[in-house]
């Protein structure tokens, strides 16, 4: 497992530092434009949450992951009330109607983020445990944060979150027919919020005909194919995307995949698939060679959510999927993500420290 871990370390810092460079690379026109001049307020404000991040992952590779398991309700419970403060005038942040952010002053947190890890926990924690009779508490918990996760909103999100549940659910020994059971709840449920949503239903549009619709989400569409178009084979060239000078939205956060694909184009594309895909399997390893329930469920919860993320994201970016607000692990701009992504590493460290055998 030592070698597992090692790769796992390599593989994270590869990542993280690939997408500190994309980062820059994406944003230094716009916020050449945007901030007076100062074409590194983005990669500034990356660096100082990349240091933290490592910091982090740091800190939990050495910090015995058993502990967490008695730390696990005391954090959920904090993570519901970081869900409801941004709710709250002047201490929630607004964005075009999106009430996801908390402002601390120094710096903006996200809670929903911290929701993936803290619910890997209490989960890997509640369901190492084998009482019966916990699908009904499972549904009720599930259904409050999911909830306040959907108020903010953040379909997105809610959807790597649930998805991260039931796996946790279904390794643990759930039975499989109890989710076959609410599988066409949860669809019409998905369906209905999203058409009734007029921004949901105006990306659902786009999905499916981004020539015709005119709304701006078929315009991301289409930036986004375009981006795809002119990489090519072999793409355009580092620093050599046209799409990075603001025709491409979110280019440094949920759309940086689509302004790696022109500049590296198929071939860059699909290694850094592949090196994705490298890192999910280390992860799965380190789960299957766990000394403990605790442990494999820990480490099978985060990797149910990073995979889930890395999927939904790339999906979109390729137009398999409609346009979500998922960031791209270790890659996309955002604090919150990639602090709590580098401690999920930390933390996955520490398992494979103690593996059985």
């Amino acid at each position: 497992m030592k070698r597992t871990a090692l790769y796992l370390i390599l593989t994270t810092i590869f990542l993280t530092l690939f997408g500190f460079f994309m980062i820059y690379d994406a944003s230094s026109y716009i916020s050449f434009s945007q901030f007076h001049g100062d074409k590194y307020h983005y990669i500034k404000d990356q660096f100082f949450w990349m240091i933290l991040g490592f910091i982090g992952m740091g800190f939990f590779s050495f910090f015995n992951y058993k502990k967490l398991y008695n730390l696990a309700f005391p954090l959920l419970l904090s993570v519901i009330f970081l869900l409801g403060l941004v709710f709250i005038p002047h201490i929630g942040v607004s964005v075009l109607g999106a009430h996801r952010w908390i402002d601390f002053r120094f710096f903006v947190f996200q809670p929903a983020e911290f929701v993936k890890l803290v619910l890997a926990i209490y989960l890997a924690a509640w369901f190492s445990n084998k009482e019966k009779g916990r699908f009904t508490a499972f549904l009720l918990l599930m259904g409050l944060v999911l909830f306040l996760v959907m108020l903010e909103p953040d379909m997105g999100t809610a959807i790597i979150i649930l998805s991260q549940a039931l796996i946790i659910f279904f390794i643990s020994g759930g039975n499989i027919l109890y989710i076959l059971s609410i599988l066409p709840f949860l669809g019409i449920g998905g369906f209905l919020l999203a058409i009734f949503e007029p921004y949901r239903a105006k990306r659902i549009a786009a999905f499916l005909n981004p020539i015709s619709d005119n709304s701006s989400a078929s315009y991301h569409v289409r930036q986004i194919l375009i981006a795809l178009g002119s990489g090519g084979l072999t793409g355009v060239g580092i620093g050599n995307s046209l799409q990075k000078y603001a025709y491409l939205p979110e280019n440094t956060t949920d759309s940086i995949f689509a302004i790696i694909a022109e500049e590296l184009g198929f071939i860059g594309s699909v290694i850094l698939i592949l090196v994705f895909i490298f890192l999910i399997l280390q992860i799965i390893k380190i789960a299957i060679h766990s000394k403990d329930n605790f442990g494999r469920l820990l480490a099978a919860g985060i990797c149910a959510f990073l995979a889930m993320q890395i999927l939904i994201n790339l999906s979109a970016q390729t137009a398999l999927l409609p346009l979500t607000g998922v960031p791209l692990p270790f890659i996309s701009y955002g604090g919150s993500s990639l602090v709590v992504d580098l401690a999920s590493i930390g933390i996955l460290l520490n398992i494979a420290k103690q593996e059985k055998g």
